[in-house]
């Protein structure tokens, strides 16, 4: 295998794996691009990002352009003198002038099964839609959104209680896995590139904090769904008593009561119940407002809460 001479291109947790990977597979990191730091934490220290503190272990030069759109970060980028520009959930839009700027352009590690959930939501869309597989692709960026010819995939299954946490470990790891062995041939790759079948492109948004309310008119199914989703940021939640309550585990239980959405309809010592809009939801796991997650159980043992209640 040849090594190749790599500037890569990640910010978050996601990207962490594969900067290690490529490391430790004995290839050239000329240098690392991310994101500049940011304010964190309820104490809104400014801190490094985890590639930039994943690089700089392995004392690897750090660039941090708040624009990439600059003559200067063209020229930085040409010095550098890159075989192959690896792009990984680094935050930022290439412009054409660096994705065609390497010899062997720019590869990108996407979280989906390409061209399905192109855009930024890929994990937690597979989650949100009830997908029984993922995985991940490794392909060269064009102009376009997630639009580059395909070099390789690979796939995994999805467990019945997959959280985005859950597969965003997962598909890290076979991100990382996937992207060296194209590297071990990459000109073999690139030559058998395939372009993506645009009829069946699918996009994913954003998802933020203010769709994290839970709407107890919805489907139960749908409901438990997007709780995963959710799961581990922002949370999904509701209103009890006036306070947030975030929902972090739910089953979908059959049940029929001509209740409204929202009702708690069955109460025990571990969990209680709600009604939605079709069928009805046990509440597993829940964290009150100021307090740590926990088991249902434990939130009943000092919260008298009744049949009948509603949540909001």
């Amino acid at each position: 295998m040849r090594p190749w001479r790599i500037v890569f291109m990640g910010t978050p947790d996601f990207s962490v794996p594969s900067l290690k990977a490529l490391k430790e597979a004995g290839h050239e990191i000329a240098a690392v691009f991310t994101q500049p730091d940011k304010e964190r934490g309820r104490g809104k220290k400014v801190t490094a990002g985890p590639v930039k503190k994943t690089a700089e272990m392995y004392d690897i030069p750090v660039f941090q352009p708040t624009n990439l759109r600059t003559a200067e970060v063209e020229a930085q980028l040409r010095q550098l003198a890159p075989d192959v520009i690896i792009v990984i959930a680094y935050g930022k839009i290439l412009p054409p002038s660096i994705v065609h700027l390497p010899m062997y352009g720019c590869l990108n590690v996407h979280a989906s099964l390409l061209p399905k959930y192109r855009g930024a939501a890929p994990i937690q869309y597979a989650i949100k839609e009830g997908d029984t597989k993922s995985g991940v692709t490794i392909m060269r960026l064009d102009e376009g959104l997630d639009t580059g010819k395909i070099l390789k995939q690979a796939e995994l299954s999805l467990d019945a209680e997959e959280t985005t946490g859950s597969l965003f470990t997962k598909l890290a790891t076979l991100g990382a896995r996937t992207l060296t062995t194209v590297l071990a041939d990459l000109p073999a790759y690139e030559a058998g590139a395939v372009a993506q079948e645009e009829a069946h492109a699918t996009y994913t948004a954003k998802i933020t904090k203010d769709m994290a309310a839970l709407d107890w008119r919805q489907e139960a199914i749908v409901l438990e769904r997007w709780i995963r989703t959710l799961d581990p940021s922002p949370g999904a939640y509701t209103q009890y008593a006036g306070k947030r309550l975030k929902i972090w585990s739910a089953q979908v239980v059959p049940h029929t009561s001509s209740c409204p959405p929202g009702t708690v309809i069955a109460v025990d010592k571990a969990h209680f119940t709600v009604q939605t809009g079709n069928g009805a939801l046990r509440v597993l796991e829940v964290q009150p407002e100021s307090r740590k997650r926990m088991k249902t159980g434990q939130f009943l043992q000092g919260t008298p809460l009744r049949v009948g209640e509603v949540l909001k």
